[in-house]
């Protein structure tokens, strides 16, 4: 989900597309995504646009694909520990570091943007199930969540619906970081993404004290500053978002 500053001209033309619309919203936001910036950024003709997606909602559809393709690898880059709180929290925080370093990206795969011409038009593209590397991505939080049922360190819950409740609070919270509402804080992984984050281990059974230990020790491992040089509220300024 990182910044695409220039399109390699190897791929095929779907993928430059693809990868041409992933760096105009890092560097611009959706304002940019139209068939004629997209293909000229890949080097390529309007009308490929149109050829190969019949145009831009299902070019959108194909971006979303390709950044839920990207969070599926990251997580598949987190290691298993033998504390699985630890784990879960660190895929959290890997959506948290995924979604800053592309704002408008992350916007765009969960259907957050408001942008007539940006926003598949189909309702149901939006729904969990609906996509393949959605659903690849989201079978790694589902393991991780059966997991941590089976160790014994929470109450007897199904993993799906565990799976639920913490992709409903991590991404509740990455939304409203991202729209700068945590501003106040001087480090709001540690006082906000964290806390919520015991709470809800604490609300399956697990224990306070190791709740806490498990976040803490999540945080040391895979930090809670944001990638360098590239702040959400700086990235929606420079687009106009």
């Amino acid at each position: 989900m990182g910044e695409t500053s220039s399109v390699p001209v190897q791929g095929s033309v779907p993928e430059r597309l693809v990868l041409a619309t992933v760096g105009l919203l890092a560097e611009q936001g959706p304002s940019a995504i139209k068939a004629r910036t997209v293909a000229s950024s890949a080097g390529l003709s309007t009308m490929v646009v149109y050829h190969h997606f019949g145009g831009i909602p299902e070019l959108v559809r194909a971006v979303a694909d390709y950044g839920f393709t990207e969070l599926g690898t990251a997580f598949s880059g987190v290691p298993e520990t033998e504390d699985p709180v630890v784990d879960l929290f660190a895929l959290a925080l890997t959506c948290r570091r995924l979604a800053r370093e592309n704002p408008h990206l992350y916007d765009l795969m969960f259907g957050l943007s408001t942008r007539a011409t940006y926003r598949p038009l189909e309702s149901d593209v939006r729904l969990s199930g609906h996509s393949l590397a959605f659903r690849e991505a989201y079978a790694r939080v589902i393991h991780a969540c059966a997991r941590l049922v089976a160790s014994g360190r929470v109450e007897p819950h199904t993993p799906e619906v565990v799976a639920a409740q913490l992709w409903s609070y991590v991404h509740g919270y990455i939304t409203l970081e991202l729209g700068e509402h945590f501003a106040e804080f001087d480090d709001a992984v540690l006082q906000v993404m964290l806390p919520m984050g015991v709470n809800f281990a604490v609300g399956l059974g697990d224990t306070r004290e190791l709740a806490q230990a498990s976040h803490e020790r999540a945080v040391s491992l895979y930090g809670s500053a944001q990638p360098a040089g590239n702040s959400a509220g700086e990235s929606a300024v420079a687009s106009g978002a």
